[in-house]
């Protein structure tokens, strides 16, 4: 899979293709699903990398949007790129926090979890921080289920190489990361195994593949090998 890398050498998203947009819009109507209002109010997206999932949701909400991430470059760019009244971007380290205070109403991410793995515990403290009350969490990690998924981040060490992995990053599983959230916790809890649309497919197997993962979504089985699982769950 085509990849972009951050100023560090780790794989940290998918180079643009079609499918990469129809995938990053769908995942966006997902997170947009989960929230109890879009009209007004504050979302802060980790790891947002170059920016598109924080404009897609700047532009299909009345929110203000935040997008932060690690990687100094990555900001730059996404604020070169996506310029909107209610979007703005800032570096941050997630590990260490300064928002000045700020509290959200949702706090988001697409993939970013997983790299916080073996600090999972702080960094769910760290979110539950900046959230207002009744504020809620919509993540998309990848699925430990998922061959691809487990054949990078739970096999060889070769294959993590292959995949220029970050030492600590690890893929979930449903029941790890429903436990982490309700030892710290977090109310209604919500985890659920989504998405067969690979980011590269060619463009005339998007539609069928949509169709396809829709119908295996359903499927107890088939579905516990989808590409990721999408969590939501709010502060009490």
């Amino acid at each position: 899979m085509g990849s972009i890398k951050d100023d560090r050498g780790y794989n940290q998203g998918f180079k643009q293709t079609k499918a990469l947009d129809i995938r990053s819009e769908r995942r966006c109507d997902y997170i947009i699903q989960q929230m109890s209002r879009f009209d007004s109010g504050k979302i802060l997206e980790i790891g947002c990398g170059t920016g598109e999932m924080s404009h897609i949701l700047a532009q299909k909400t009345s929110m203000e949007v935040l997008g932060t991430d690690l990687c100094t470059p990555f900001i730059e760019e996404a604020s070169r790129q996506f310029k909107l009244p209610n979007l703005s971007y800032r570096v941050l380290d997630f590990n260490n926090p300064t928002l000045d205070g700020e509290k959200y109403d949702f706090v988001v991410g697409n993939g970013i979890l997983h790299h916080l793995y073996n600090n999972l515990d702080q960094a769910l403290i760290n979110i539950k921080s900046l959230l207002k009350e009744n504020g809620k969490i919509i993540f998309l990690e990848p699925n430990l289920y998922n061959p691809y998924c487990f054949l990078i981040f739970n096999t060889w060490p070769v294959f993590r190489r292959m995949a220029n992995l970050e030492p600590d990053e690890m893929a979930f599983s449903k029941s790890y990361i429903t436990r982490i959230l309700l030892k710290h916790d977090y109310d209604e809890v919500k985890v659920e195994y989504k998405d067969f649309l690979l980011p590269n497919i060619p463009g005339f197997l998007i539609r069928p593949s949509i169709m396809l993962g829709a119908v295996l979504e359903k499927l107890p089985l088939f579905k516990m090998v989808s590409q990721s699982i999408f969590i939501s769950a709010k502060k009490l």
